[in-house]
């Protein structure tokens, strides 16, 4: 049995895995979603101090709270930064393995905003511009999603545990079917990269919702 935590991207909360963690459930394994501070049900936490190392407290919290060990990280989109602080951070036996779905992977001292494209610069300026730290939700996402904290977008990972390195297993999902995707250099990288398993599935950025099983089955593949 294995244990699915389960970190969305930008302005979604644990909702959106709320189908993909039953499956995981019906075939044997243990799904926890994690909805960060300030996204979602906890929308009344977002202010100026929610950043990344506090969605990375998030999910440790969870890890500790659960006494969850050899567990799979599955982080989409943003969530890829939250999953790589949370491998760096933990302790050892508590991570075995990195999902990322269409996810940024950063390195020590990157954030979000340096690793997007000047698109999405221009989507996290204007949808923060109301009130200079809640970053709205583009339109055309499910009426669940909330606003972002910015200063999370914004924030540089800081990695220097040995978390990461005792990672057994990594995976890259790139979701090839949408444009403007800031994420086929990651893929290009990746794939000639030692250490990584990548795959490509011909969905939206939106896999759950396109290519739940084919996604599926990439995370069950070797549990």
């Amino acid at each position: 049995m294995a244990t699915f935590v389960l970190v969305p991207g930008g302005w979604h909360g644990g909702w959106y895995y709320s189908r993909l963690a039953a499956r995981l459930r019906d075939a044997g394994h243990r799904a926890l979603p994690v909805t960060l501070s300030g996204i979602g049900e906890r929308a009344h936490l977002n202010g100026w101090a929610v950043n990344l190392d506090t969605h990375i407290e998030d999910v440790l919290a969870v890890l500790a709270s659960e006494q969850v060990t050899d567990a799979v990280l599955v982080g989409h989109s943003y969530g890829g930064m939250v999953i790589t602080g949370v491998a760096d951070r933990a302790g050892p036996g508590v991570v075995r393995r990195l999902v990322y779905s269409d996810a940024y992977v950063p390195q020590d001292g990157e954030s979000c905003w340096e690793l997007t494209t000047e698109a999405f610069h221009q989507l996290f300026l204007e949808g923060a511009a109301a009130d200079g730290h809640s970053v709205q939700p583009p339109p055309g996402l499910d009426p669940r999603t909330t606003a972002h904290p910015l200063a999370s977008f914004l924030q540089r990972i800081v990695l220097g545990g040995e978390g990461l390195d005792r990672v057994m297993t990594r995976d890259y999902v790139y979701l090839s079917g949408w444009s403007g995707t800031p994420f086929a250099g990651v893929y290009e990288k990746l794939s000639a990269a030692p250490g990584w398993r990548t795959h490509v599935l011909e969905s939206s950025h939106n896999v759950l919702r396109d290519a739940p099983d084919a996604f599926e089955q990439i995370l069950l593949r070797g549990e």
